[in-house]
């Protein structure tokens, strides 16, 4: 065991030098002197019974970058310990001898970063595609008994597909992702339909629906299912400033607050990637003050809201969870780096 979570231990030289790794870290309020990890528990939660700022748990453990991009996992059954000896705080894992207990999972699945049940259709569902991203993908041509819709059980035919892949997802061309800046298009969210499964190859193909959430039509595509990554990076903010805007909160809200998933317009291209936190702003509100008979308009300053995780990022484009928030998240707030 102590193998595999040796790299969480180990301290180096080479810290991480984030936006705020200047400041010393503040333990939260009645930060506790130990915690079991229990099934159920996430990186994010943990870190936020220790933490005034959860996105600083790597600089609790001393982890270098690589190991904060790459971490060795924690797993129910252990014991985290906050050592307050030295000049910083900081975490180990140590053994006790307590009663061995049982978990139905196995001891190797290590907790989650944040909910999955929060993020989980927008790891394998959500897709952002360039203005020509669907037209390659095979297209739904007819339905069968020549329906005008089709839905789970059903058979369609496509154009030609040459490839045996073991899962389809099917979409169709949605609304594109204007950048409230400078007004270009980052992408087009594709609108997921359903899976089907490919059971005749040529022209046409066929497939078979195995899920829908709305009807299928004539035109609509089929992409090949990605492969679904569990989010397991430690929270950690990213070493260089990055503003980006909110573009829209899920379910067509104009906003949101904790467990909301928000679209930003800024991706991989930008320097984000999953794991990265930042800081939501509350946008200062403008006052007016009059004085002397002379009207003066002021902007104040724009103040922290919350915390978000950026957990599914595309080249322009990324999608984030809000994790906390005093007031609403609204489209058009700003987030940056903390």
């Amino acid at each position: 065991m102590r193998r595999i979570i040796s790299a969480l231990l180990i301290s180096i030289s080479s810290t991480v030098v984030l936006a705020q790794g200047a400041k010393p870290i503040e333990l939260a309020d009645g930060a506790p002197d130990r915690h079991i990890v229990t099934p159920g528990d996430t990186l994010w939660g943990i870190a936020a019974k220790f933490l005034k700022d959860p996105y600083r748990w790597g600089e609790l453990w001393k982890l270098n970058a690589e190991e904060i991009k790459n971490p060795q996992r924690i797993y129910p059954g252990q014991v985290i310990v906050l050592d307050k000896s030295g000049n910083q705080p900081r975490l180990k894992l140590v053994t006790v001898t307590e009663p061995r207990r049982e978990y139905v999972e196995p001891l190797r699945k290590g907790i989650p970063s944040i909910p999955p049940q929060d993020i989980e259709p927008f790891l394998s569902e959500q897709r952002v595609l360039d203005a020509a991203g669907m037209d390659p993908a095979p297209r739904v041509v007819a339905l069968q008994g020549d329906r005008v819709i089709a839905g789970a059980g059903d058979t369609i035919f496509t154009t030609e597909v040459t490839t045996q892949e073991k899962g389809w997802q099917l979409f169709r061309p949605g609304k594109a992702l204007i950048d409230p800046d400078t007004k270009e298009t980052l992408g087009h969210e594709a609108v997921y339909i359903g899976t089907a499964r490919l059971t005749k190859t040529g022209v046409p193909s066929s497939f078979l629906v195995l899920t829908s959430k709305m009807e299928i039509v004539r035109d609509d595509r089929l992409l090949s299912a990605p492969r679904q990554d569990v989010v397991n990076y430690l929270p950690h903010a990213p070493d260089k400033m990055i503003k980006a805007k909110v573009l829209g909160i899920y379910s067509g809200v104009n906003y949101g607050g904790p467990q909301f998933v928000i679209t930003l317009n800024r991706g991989k291209a930008d320097g984000l990637e999953p794991g990265h936190v930042l800081a939501a702003d509350l946008a200062g509100a403008e006052v007016s003050n009059r004085y002397q008979g002379e009207r003066t308009d002021y902007k104040l300053p724009d103040a922290r809201n919350g915390l978000v995780f950026v957990f599914r990022v595309f080249n322009r484009v990324s999608y984030a969870l809000v994790m906390n928030a005093t007031h609403p998240v609204v489209v058009g707030d700003t987030v940056r780096t903390p």
